[in-house]
């Protein structure tokens, strides 16, 4: 109603009458304006209603030509699809052709049936990797019956070719739970297991069954160090897809050695962070506490750095009486061993980041640095005043914003490692400071050209590891040539000696 007044006021006409009744003028009749006021209202109600329908019979030829011209199309339906989590559809893929060899493979087997040493046949019937094979085996039901009949996965595979389009969909939906689209470390157990079961290069391990679950956590934990740049606990398929993961698994097939895959299934690399791992967990509970880790490379890293990594910050497993399990310390020791990781320079900066907020700040730097100097002291050697250091570090780091230390510009800079050890590692911040500047900025130079520090680490200390054992072996021979009687019992007792003396040296 105040709608229509206003209106109505606007009407110069009405206007002019409202103006001249006010002033109380007698040539304004009220029967003429309220006769003006009606037709006003009789104009605004039928502004108001609906246009009338046309009828299509009225309509002139013309005018229905008109009405079925085209309508433009939108523009959100003239862009292309652009979003594939799935993969790219492939546009000639021919699946009855596809499911044609895998009815032909089946029918090789007793009642068209296959166990999982047939499935490597399926796999490359599916062309797929061949240590596909598990996964594949237990997504159609062969897990629980012991063996998968033709129909069962025929209709699985089918059905995973209409809905994944490419290997890494695939193998997320293969190893995934139901409903899940990511992968958690368990999912990776029945895969890893298969791998220790069939592969030629850990053959020797098919006898010590304690040690395959070691090994399947250590190659499990190194996945997710390599892939899941989230930090979740959880690979996506886009994770997966930026990773080498596949590619790797694909390779397990041509190399015999395991040993070569340096960035997940080495056995060396788990016989050396298993072996560390086990000179401190004196209990051998496969867990460790403060006092533990403290004892690592002679207490190289600083008390308050090891609190910092019992806190839980970096961690996820740690016991209700704050011990730290032997998948974390996995993370512990290849983030210490090489610093110049994306992984290994979020790991440690969290742990630098005391109150969380992004940024390592002066405080921040001088907590950490005050162990340091103590250490230095007791050592015989001059610290570098605080002050001085700082001003070193930002030199090294080049921050964008000035007095704050960001993830970012630690990336940035390639000189990560030598930071984080001036902070919490004193043997490494006296390697350092020894080392010729130069080499240093050449070092960063070239960086990506040769192998990885975890990999020069890893390969040095297997040699050592090796070499104690051979001597070893040396020792129990002559002692049991000596003492146990003839060569062939002491070759026997020899070897039942070797083992026990593996496992404590473990």
């Amino acid at each position: 109603m105040r709608m229509k007044e206003l209106s109505l006021r606007q009407d110069p006409d009405l206007r002019k009458e409202l103006a001249l009744l006010a002033r109380g003028c007698d040539f304004v009749l009220p029967s003429r304006f309220k006769k003006r006021l009606r037709a006003f209202h009789a104009e605004q109600g039928q502004a108001a209603q609906p246009p009338p329908a046309i009828s299509v019979l009225s309509v002139s030829p013309q005018a229905q030509v008109k009405s079925e011209a085209p309508v433009p199309t939108a523009l959100s339906e003239s862009i292309p699809k652009f979003y594939f989590p799935r993969g790219r559809p492939k546009a000639n893929l021919n699946i009855d052709g596809l499911i044609a060899k895998i009815e032909k493979i089946f029918s090789q087997f007793p009642n068209e049936r296959a166990t999982i040493e047939d499935m490597g046949k399926v796999a490359k019937a599916c062309e797929c990797p061949l240590y596909w094979k598990a996964p594949l085996f237990n997504s159609a039901g062969g897990d629980r019956t012991g063996f998968v009949s033709v129909h069962k996965f025929v209709a699985m595979w089918r059905k995973m070719l209409q809905t994944c389009h490419d290997d890494v969909s695939k193998f997320v939906h293969l190893l995934a739970k139901p409903g899940c689209n990511y992968l958690e470390q368990e999912d990776f157990i029945p895969f890893l297991q298969d791998v220790v079961n069939s592969h030629a290069g850990l053959a020797f391990l098919k006898e010590a069954s304690d040690f395959h679950s070691r090994y399947i956590t250590t190659v499990a934990q190194r996945i997710f160090y390599n892939v899941n740049r989230s930090w979740s606990g959880r690979i996506s398929c886009s994770e997966l897809r930026k990773s080498s993961f596949l590619q790797n698994v694909a390779l397990l097939e041509q190399e015999e050695d395991v040993n070569q895959l340096t960035e997940f299934f080495s056995y060396e690399h788990f016989y050396v962070i298993y072996c560390k791992f086990w000179e401190l967990d004196t209990d051998h509970d496969l867990y460790i506490d403060q006092r533990d880790l403290a004892r690592h490379n002679d207490q190289a890293i600083s008390h308050k750095m090891i609190e910092r990594i019992f806190s839980g910050t970096v961690t996820r497993r740690l016991r209700k009486d704050g011990r730290l399990s032997y998948a974390d310390f996995v993370w512990f020791l290849i983030s210490e061993e090489d610093k110049k990781t994306d992984t290994s320079i979020e790991y440690w900066f969290r742990c630098m980041d005391l109150d969380g907020d992004g940024v390592l700040s002066m405080y921040e730097l001088e907590y950490f640095y005050e162990e340091q100097c103590v250490k230095l002291e007791t050592m015989a050697i001059e610290p570098l005043p605080f002050e001085d250091c700082l001003c070193q570090m930002l030199d090294l780091v080049k921050p964008e914003v000035e007095g704050k230390i960001t993830l970012r510009d630690l990336k940035q800079c390639k000189l990560s490692h030598i930071f984080y050890d001036t902070f919490f590692n004193i043997e490494k911040y006296l390697d350092h400071e020894q080392k010729d500047p130069f080499s240093v900025v050449r070092e960063a130079e070239t960086e990506g050209q040769e192998i990885s520090d975890w990999e020069k680490y890893a390969a040095e200390e297997y040699d050592i590891l090796v070499a104690e054992e051979t001597t070893t072996d040396q020792l129990l021979t002559g002692y049991c040539v000596v003492v146990l009687g003839t060569p062939q019992t002491s070759k026997d007792k020899l070897g039942r000696m070797r083992e026990r003396l593996l496992c404590l040296a473990r």
